[in-house]
C-alpha cells in the first residue's frame, strides 16, 4: 500500500513487529487526541467560547480527528476501510463509548441535545444512508462539507444567543481547566495532530496487513480495529468528564462526534475519493447505526437521563452488532 507519511515495509514484516506497529499506531493516536484536545479546550478557554460550544464543537472535532486522519490515508487504497472506519466509530461511540460511560455514572442529557442534536443526528444519518446506495460521489462530499460550516455557524450563534455572554470560562463541570498560553496551546494542538497523522498511517499499514493475512477484508478492519482504535480520544474525553462531574459534557461529546464523523469526515473523504459501497454494509451496519441513533433519542427522552442499566444494554447492542457484522463480512449471515 501507498502512503503519504511514513513508508513502512509491513507486508513482509513478521507478525510481532505488525503487532508492535499497531500498539504504536493506537498509542499514538491515544495520546495525539488527548494533546489535540487539551490545547483545542486552552484556546477556547482563552477566547472565552461557551462550554456548551465547547462540547458540541471544539472536542467534538479534536476527538473525531483520528477519523479524519486515518480515513483519508485509508481512501488512497481502500474507499472500504475508510467508509468502514467511519461507521464503526459511530457505532462504537454510540454503543461502547456510551455505554461504558453510563456504567461509570449515570449520564445527565441536557434538553437542548434531546431538541436539536440527536434528532438531526437521525436525519443526518438518514441521508448518509440514502447517499450509499449509489455511492458517494465528489459533489455528495461537498454537499456534506457544506452542512458541516451550516451547523458549526448555527451552533456558534445558538449558544451566543443563549447565556455566559460575558461570564469567563475557566472549567468544563467541576474540573478546572489548565491555565495554558494561547501559544503553548497552538503548539499542543499541532503535536497532537502530528501524533494522529502518525499513528493513523502505522494503524493503517499494520491493520491491512494483518487483515489480510488472517482473510479478514478491508472493511472488516475498518469496522472494529481500527473504528475502536480511533475512538480512543472520545472515550478518554467522555470518562474525564464523566469522573469530573459534567456528564451533559460527554454526552454532547458523543453526538457531536458522530455529527462531525458523517459530515466533515464523510465529505471530506468522498471529496478526495469517491467511496463505492459494498452492498453487505446497508443489510447490517447502516440499519443498526440508524436503529442505535434513534435508540439514542428514546433513552435521552426517557428521563433526560442514560442509567447504568442502559449503559449495559448499549454495551451488549454493540457487541452483537460487532458479531453481525462479522458474520455478514466472513458471508455467514446471508
Amino acid at each position: 500500500m501507498t502512503l503519504a507519511i511514513i513508508q513502512l515495509p509491513v507486508v513482509a514484516s513478521p507478525i510481532w513487529l505488525l503487532l508492535l506497529l499497531l500498539v504504536v499506531g493506537f498509542t499514538a493516536l491515544a495520546y495525539g487526541g488527548d494533546l489535540l484536545t487539551s490545547g483545542s479546550a486552552s484556546i477556547s478557554v482563552n477566547s472565552n467560547i461557551n462550554p456548551v460550544v465547547i462540547g458540541l464543537t471544539v472536542i467534538s472535532v479534536a476527538t473525531s480527528m483520528p477519523e479524519m486522519a486515518t480515513s483519508l490515508i485509508a481512501a488512497r487504497t481502500s474507499s472500504n476501510l475508510a467508509l468502514g472506519n467511519i461507521l464503526g466509530s459511530n457505532i462504537a461511540n454510540i454503543g461502547l463509548i456510551l455505554g461504558i460511560a453510563a456504567v461509570i455514572a449515570p449520564l445527565s442529557i441536557q434538553p437542548r441535545l434531546i431538541r436539536r442534536e440527536v434528532p438531526f443526528l437521525i436525519l443526518l444519518t438518514v441521508l448518509f444512508t440514502v447517499f450509499a446506495f449509489g455511492g458517494y460521489s465528489r459533489s455528495e462530499g461537498i454537499f456534506l462539507l457544506s452542512l458541516t460550516v451550516a451547523y458549526l455557524v448555527y451552533v456558534v450563534r445558538g449558544a451566543n444567543l443563549e447565556k455566559r455572554n460575558n461570564a469567563s470560562i475557566s472549567t468544563i463541570g467541576s474540573r478546572k481547566i489548565s491555565k495554558v498560553s494561547t501559544p503553548k496551546a497552538i503548539l499542543l494542538v499541532a503535536i497532537g495532530g502530528g501524533l494522529l497523522a502518525l499513528g493513523a498511517d502505522f494503524l493503517v499499514q499494520s491493520s491491512v496487513v494483518i487483515a489480510s493475512r488472517m482473510g479478514a477484508s478491508d472493511l472488516f478492519v475498518g469496522l472494529t480495529i481500527v473504528a475502536i482504535g480511533t475512538s480512543l480520544p472520545e472515550l478518554a474525553a467522555s470518562v474525564a468528564a464523566v469522573r469530573s462531574g459534567h456528564a451533559d459534557l460527554c454526552a454532547g461529546n458523543i453526538i457531536g462526534s458522530n455529527l462531525f464523523n458523517l459530515m466533515l469526515i464523510g465529505g471530506s473523504v468522498a471529496t478526495v475519493s469517491t467511496i463505492e459501497v459494498d452492498e453487505r454494509l446497508l443489510f447490517v451496519e447502516f440499519p443498526c447505526l440508524l436503529f442505535l441513533s434513534i435508540l439514542l433519542l428514546c433513552l435521552f427522552k426517557n428521563s433526560c437521563l442514560v442509567s447504568r442499566r442502559e449503559g449495559l444494554v448499549l454495551l451488549f447492542l454493540y457487541f452483537l452488532v460487532l458479531t453481525l457484522s462479522g458474520l455478514a463480512q466472513f458471508n455467514l449471515l446471508f
